[in-house]
């Protein structure tokens, strides 16, 4: 589908079978269907999401609670991902959710309902487990493309900055050095490729462990 005149025939023809009278372009609407005893059902189109559609169907929510969007089916790799993100954004705005596919086939993913947050709890915790192992303000808002400090991160960079003062050590003293209870583990995961084993429990810093240091300096100061 190249227009969105195209999405037209198959949606009236799915609300139709509803029992709708259909009509394009009403107003400032794409599309009004009128039914007897119902809100009248509004439906703004485009070929794929964006944020001027969501305008469009907030502001139509002024007219009526049944307001949907709707697009043609998303394809390719990040297809589940936009149509996944974009119902849960139609969730929120209590607006429902219609994809045409290539062959017409229509789909209704989701019918405009008030929002009903639900908030969930061990995630809530993992995010303050987090602020609160995070030593300091290393990382400015919004700013991703040094890369972002995780309390893990200052962990092993505690256990590698060690290792490059002292050489190879057993990771129960680099631990005791530390305060990183986790660091033998930590050395032994090496996640980064900062560390190589030399002996049972021994660790020394490898080479891109002395790059990840010089690259991550600044972590150890807040910005602020």
């Amino acid at each position: 589908m190249n227009r969105e005149q195209d999405l037209y025939p198959p949606i009236k023809a799915l609300l139709q079978r509803q029992g709708y009278n259909v009509k394009g372009e009403v107003g400032a609407a794409d599309i009004v269907a009128v039914k007897p005893g119902c809100d009248p059902v509004i439906v703004e189109l485009k070929l794929r999401f964006s944020l001027a559609l969501f305008h469009q169907a907030v502001t139509r929510l002024k007219v009526s609670d049944q307001v949907y969007v709707a697009v043609c089916k998303p394809t390719g790799r990040s297809a589940r991902r936009a149509l996944r993100d974009n119902l849960s954004l139609c969730r929120r705005l209590g607006l429902g959710l219609i994809t045409v596919r290539a062959d017409g086939r229509v789909e209704v993913h989701c019918d405009p309902a008030p929002y009903t947050p639900r908030k969930n709890k061990a995630k809530a915790a993992r995010l303050l487990r987090e602020f609160e192992r995070l030593e300091g303000d290393p990382n400015s808002g919004g700013a991703t493309r040094h890369g972002i400090v995780t309390a893990y991160r200052q962990d092993a960079l505690k256990c590698a900055a060690h290792l490059a003062e002292h050489g190879a050590t057993k990771g129960a003293e680099v631990a005791s050095a530390t305060g990183v209870a986790a660091a033998t583990r930590l050395m032994r995961e090496n996640h980064y490729g900062w560390f190589e084993k030399v002996a049972k429990g021994v660790y020394e810093l490898s080479p891109s462990g002395s790059e990840g240091l010089k690259h991550w300096a600044y972590s150890w100061e807040d910005p602020t």
